[in-house]
């Protein structure tokens, strides 16, 4: 817990660092406005991080969130369209994410396909049924109503409402994985499948259900996204669910399953976002930008190698002295 506690006291030094040298170049960037727009504009990757954050505490991983998105927030734009209320939207929308999320991992659960063929897979297949249904054509701002746009945008206490779906989403996953059983169960299962199946613990299940959550989070971000940026295409979000698994592997979620917090997970998400929105501002080239992320991402697969090593010997000692 002490390791945990400090990977969370250095993510959040980095960031406070990260911003104090920007601020040097440029004072604006650190005003509070500047700052709510940029954990606005982070606020998909929050949400989509959170999610792949139980799929990857259970040993699997989830590719296919970017397209999942991209599949949803076309389908939000073809049905404001067609006409119908946001209210319904939104619940078709959460509804089909968290039904291609159950088609990963009843995949994952029943055909025992290692999660990350079958994300590569329906990663394709969904932006492939997004070019089927649209043929190619864009949806623009000028072909939505002001009401689906302005949702996400609605400023209440000084921040968008985007940002308060992430705050919101937050909260709720800091109850989900500390407070239920499914949230024990996740890191049962990542932690130790042979033992959490002794417990009574489906690790398919489980497994499907990280699936589903996943997935129901990436829907509903596609409208997010869709409605913030009044655009919806074949490519939208394309390559993003690779800054997702960065955003878990940065903030301390242990690819090989079992370990990680929501507070981890969302300090790796927003540096990212600090990263993505600041350097540019002080004219840092691209290039330099991704070399600052995989240079983060590296750094902390590291520290999470050092740090899983001792707890896999005392464990081995713990099973020894039962045995």
């Amino acid at each position: 817990m002490t390791l945990l506690k400090s990977r969370e006291a250095i993510l959040a030094l980095a960031i406070l660092l990260l911003l104090a040298v920007v601020a040097t170049r440029f004072p604006a960037f650190v005003a509070p406005a500047n700052l709510a727009r940029v954990f606005t504009d982070t606020s998909p990757l929050i949400i989509l991080a959170l999610g792949q954050m139980v799929v990857i505490l259970t040993k699997c991983i989830d590719l296919s969130v970017a397209a999942n998105l991209a599949l949803a927030g076309m389908i939000a734009a073809m049905m404001n369209g067609a006409g119908v209320p946001l209210p319904l939207i939104l619940l078709v929308v959460i509804a089909l994410g968290a039904a291609l999320g159950a088609v990963n991992g009843l995949m994952v659960w029943q055909l025992g396909i290692p999660s990350i063929v079958v994300t590569l897979g329906t990663m394709t297949i969904y932006r492939g049924t997004i070019f089927l249904l649209t043929d190619g054509k864009w949806i623009n701002a000028h072909q939505m109503t002001d009401a689906f746009k302005a949702f996400p945008r609605a400023v209440v206490l000084g921040l968008p409402v985007m940002g308060w779906i992430a705050v919101a989403v937050i909260a709720g996953f800091a109850v989900l994985v500390n407070r239920t059983a499914l949230g024990r169960a996740f890191y049962a299962v990542g932690g130790n499948p042979h033992a959490a199946v002794y417990t009574g613990i489906s690790v398919g299940r489980t497994q499907c259900a990280a699936f589903v959550i996943s997935g129901a989070l990436a829907g509903f971000a596609g409208y997010l996204w869709v409605a913030r940026y009044a655009v919806a295409y074949v490519d939208i979000a394309g390559g993003f669910e690779l800054d997702v698994v960065a955003a878990c592997v940065i903030g301390g979620i242990a690819i090989a399953g079992g370990a990680g917090s929501v507070a981890g997970c969302v300090m790796g998400a927003l540096f990212l976002g600090i990263v993505k929105n600041a350097l540019p501002v002080v004219g840092i080239s691209p290039f330099w930008q991704m070399a600052i992320s995989g240079s983060a991402i590296l750094i902390a697969i590291a520290f999470n190698a050092r740090r899983s090593g001792p707890q896999g010997r005392i464990i081995l000692k713990h099973a020894e002295h039962r045995a």
